[in-house]
């Protein structure tokens, strides 16, 4: 099988052992075995070419082609691969590139549960995070290969799968030939703040992974399907915490007399959310020159677990990141209830953000691909249902814990980040619910049920990795694990 393992410690050594699976070892001792060969039908991923490419920030690659049996099969015309204008999924071919992440995972069961044909692309190195950096998912997850081997069964339906690097674009090539999506829904990138302010290699790996990943695939939909619509997962984070109204994507300015509609500015506040910003500009950037055509989703926070589909069986169940890195605020105040730690409020904790149930996540992207942008426009949804401060969040929290006899306190610990603890924030959210988005709001059930979720899985939380060790201020050049 195609993989690509990014170890971005300063040593690392590969060991092909006689069980066929290879061993990536870095100096926080994660050890994470990867099959080199898999057959289960859905696709074939051939090893061709096979190099190790180190370089000075002491990532790895390996290099790898892809080809598809299942797609051999098809003619090259296959009516199934051209898009309807009447958003016929039946019809329509999806790659979801990050599939095997949070909301990814989600996304790709609910498409294909909708009649999508989809196809996975992903480097599963979310997985080897975890190891390096000594995390774990509440939920117990299991292999992508397992994963959709049980949705095959479970529906019948087929998700193929591609696994390998978009940053390597004779790999993404491969892809996009074999598989001729129809949209692409981009979830593949480093997706947490704190992760790209532990230090200079993840911060420079943050920025490479999604900026370089991101104009590979606009030169993929360019040169192999340039009608394919491009569904790019931004984030709320672009715009800052402006002491103005946040519009969706654009503002109409007057200035010295005369008036223009521009891109509203952006404040990003980490590496991360810097990355999404270049993205952004990329983006509009080849709508503008190619003809792409584009909607951008500036996602806002995402909380809960469960849908439709990863609630079919346990083998289907998403993950669930409780930690300090990679867990959302309301995710981690629930399993901090649930484990009897006081709620971790940053700051003063007036520091308000749009969310989203991840059941509206999934739901977004649908609506986003049954009505497609048009050839060289760039949209920009602005995808949440509502606003919180975390103090309210805590309090909501607090409320349901108390209903289930759980005893919730909450402190207040130092800010790891730079920002405003409190401040202004309205932004406006009405194009997905105009195209007929229905949210999916934050009720006393949902709580009680993310509340119960996590006390079912409490015995797999590891109380060490609930403050937060990352610090904004204090990032350096040295390689670093989070405090153990």
């Amino acid at each position: 099988m195609a993989i690509i393992a990014h170890l971005l410690s300063t040593t690392c050594s590969l060991d092909v052992s006689s069980s066929n699976k290879l061993h990536f070892k870095s100096i926080n001792q994660c050890s994470t075995p990867i099959p080199t060969s898999f057959n289960m039908g859905i696709s074939f991923l051939s090893l061709k070419n096979l190099s190790l490419q180190s370089k000075r920030s002491a990532k790895y690659v390996i290099r790898t082609s892809v080809v598809s049996m299942s797609q051999k099969a098809k003619t090259h015309n296959d009516s199934g691969s051209q898009q309807t204008a009447d958003g016929d999924s039946s019809r329509k071919k999806v790659m979801v590139i990050g599939g095997d992440g949070y909301c990814g995972w989600a996304t790709a069961l609910h498409l294909s549960n909708k009649g999508y044909e989809v196809a996975i692309v992903d480097n599963l190195i979310r997985r080897l995070f975890d190891d390096q950096l000594g995390l774990d998912s509440l939920t117990p997850i299991s292999s992508i290969h397992n994963r959709t081997r049980r949705w095959k069964s479970l529906t019948g339906k087929d998700i193929q799968l591609f696994v390998g690097d978009i940053c390597e674009f004779d790999f993404l090539a491969e892809a996009f030939k074999s598989f001729q999506p129809d949209a692409v829904v981009h979830f593949g990138e480093q997706r947490s703040a704190p992760y790209s302010m532990i230090d200079r290699s993840r911060a420079v790996y943050t920025q490479h992974n999604n900026v370089i990943g991101t104009l590979n695939v606009l030169f993929a939909i360019k040169e192999f399907r340039e009608e394919c619509h491009l569904v790019k997962l931004g984030t709320m984070g672009e715009y800052g915490t402006p002491n103005i109204d946040i519009e969706e994507g654009y503002i109409t300015i007057t200035h010295n007399g005369r008036t223009d509609t521009l891109p509203y500015p952006k404040q990003a506040s980490s590496f991360y959310h810097l990355s999404k910003v270049h993205d952004s500009h990329n983006i509009a950037f080849t709508c503008k020159a190619w003809g792409i055509r584009a909607t951008d989703l500036n996602q806002g926070v995402v909380y809960g677990v469960r849908t439709d589909e990863t609630a079919m069986h346990e083998e289907l169940v998403n993950r669930l990141d409780y930690d300090a890195v990679f867990g959302t605020a309301l995710n981690r105040f629930c399993v901090q209830a649930a484990v009897g730690h006081p709620l971790t409020v940053y700051g003063k904790g007036g520091q308000t953000r749009g969310y989203l149930d991840i059941r509206d996540t999934v739901q977004c992207v649908e609506i986003a691909i049954a009505n497609p942008a048009q050839p060289g426009e760039f949209r920009v949804f602005n995808q949440f249902t509502e606003q919180f401060s975390v103090n309210t969040l805590a309090a909501l929290v607090t409320k349901a814990g108390e209903k289930l006899g759980l005893e919730v306190k909450t402190i207040s610990v130092p800010n790891p980040r730079v920002e405003a603890e409190e401040h202004y924030y309205n932004a406006k959210h009405t194009k997905l619910i105009e195209l007929g988005l229905q949210p999916h709001l934050l009720s006393d059930s949902l709580l009680d049920s993310l509340l119960n979720f996590a006390v079912h899985f409490k015995d797999r939380v590891d109380a060490k990795q609930i403050m937060p060790s990352v610090s904004w201020k204090k990032i350096g050049v040295k390689p670093r694990t989070v405090a153990a």
